[in-house]
C-alpha cells in the first residue's frame, strides 16, 4: 500500500517550498510525492484568461531543469518522484525522467491517445477516474494493460462524505487486483476507508499551510494528517500478518493456565 503525497503546484514555483514540502511528506510516511506537468503556453483561450488563473498557471508551472531537480531531492529524501501529464508532447522528456510511473489526471481520461502512448513509455499508468462517464472508464479497461492503474476519484473540491461514492471503487476493483483512490474529502478518514477495501495506492493532496496561496493548498492534508494515516496504513499491514491457523505463542498462558479454571467438571 503506496500512499502519495500529492503536492501538485501548491508550491507556486518556489522550489525551497517545494523541498520543504518533499521533506515533510517524506518524513511522515508518504512514499511518493506526486506534481503537476504543464505549459502556460499550452493552455487553450478560457475565463482563465480574465480571472488571474493564467498568471498562477504560470508562475505554478515548472521547467525541465525544476523537474531534475525535484526529482533528484526526491531521490535524496528516499522518495518516488511522480507526476501528472496533460499534453503528449511531454512524453519523450518524462519518460526518460521517470520511467517507472507517470499519472493520468481526470482531465485526460478521455484520452486515449495520450494513454495509449503513456503506456508505450512508461511500466506503470495511474488513472485517476473523476468527472468521467462509466464508458470512458470501460475504454481504458478494454485496452487490457496490466500496467493500468485505475484510481477511484470524485473531481470537486473538497469533496463531501455523501459524494465519495465507494461503490463505484467497488465496480473498479472488480476489473484489476490493483486498484488506487485518489481523494479531496478535507481529512483522512476516505483514504483511510480506501486503504481498509484494499486500494495499491492512496493520492491526497498534501500542503505545509492551508493559508499558502491556491486552492488546493485550502483542502490539502498537513503533516500530521499524513502521519496519521501512514500509521494507519502500517497498522493494517500488522494486522493481516500471517501468523498461521493454531495459537499463537502469545496465546499460550491463558490456553495452558486459564481453560476450564471456572468450571469443576
Amino acid at each position: 500500500m503506496k500512499i502519495i503525497a500529492e503536492i501538485g503546484w501548491n508550491h507556486m514555483g518556489d522550489m525551497d517550498l517545494a523541498k520543504k514540502m518533499i521533506s515533510l511528506a517524506a518524513e511522515n510516511g508518504a512514499d511518493i510525492c506526486k506534481f503537476q506537468t504543464w505549459s502556460e503556453k499550452d493552455l487553450k483561450p478560457g475565463p482563465w484568461d480574465t480571472d488571474g488563473r493564467r498568471e498562477i498557471y504560470k508562475k505554478a508551472q515548472l521547467s525541465n531543469e525544476q523537474h531534475i531537480e525535484l526529482k533528484d531531492y526526491c531521490s535524496t529524501k528516499n522518495i518516488i518522484f511522480l507526476t501528472s501529464i496533460f499534453n503528449k508532447k511531454d512524453l519523450n522528456f518524462l519518460s526518460e525522467l521517470n520511467p517507472d510511473m507517470i499519472k493520468i489526471p481526470s482531465h485526460e481520461i478521455y484520452n486515449i491517445e495520450l494513454i495509449s502512448l503513456a503506456l508505450e513509455n512508461f511500466k506503470k499508468v495511474l488513472i485517476s477516474t473523476g468527472a468521467s462517464k462509466w464508458f470512458e472508464i470501460e475504454n481504458i479497461i478494454k485496452l487490457n494493460s496490466k500496467k493500468i492503474i485505475l484510481m477511484h476519484c470524485v473531481s470537486t473540491y473538497p469533496c463531501e462524505p455523501k459524494l465519495v461514492n465507494f461503490p463505484r471503487m467497488e465496480k473498479i476493483k472488480k476489473y484489476s487486483t490493483v486498484f488506487g483512490y485518489s481523494g479531496h474529502l478535507s481529512g483522512i478518514e476516505d483514504a483511510m476507508i480506501a486503504l481498509v477495501k484494499g486500494a495499491s495506492y492512496v493520492e491526497k493532496h498534501f500542503t505545509i499551510d492551508k493559508n499558502l496561496p491556491g486552492r488546493d493548498n485550502k483542502f490539502a492534508i498537513l503533516p500530521n494528517d499524513l502521519k496519521k494515516l501512514s500509521n494507519f496504513r502500517d497498522q493494517i499491514k500488522e494486522m493481516n500478518i500471517d501468523n498461521g491457523l493454531d495459537l499463537q505463542e502469545c496465546e499460550k498462558d491463558i490456553f495452558n493456565n486459564y481453560r476450564g479454571r471456572w468450571s469443576k467438571n
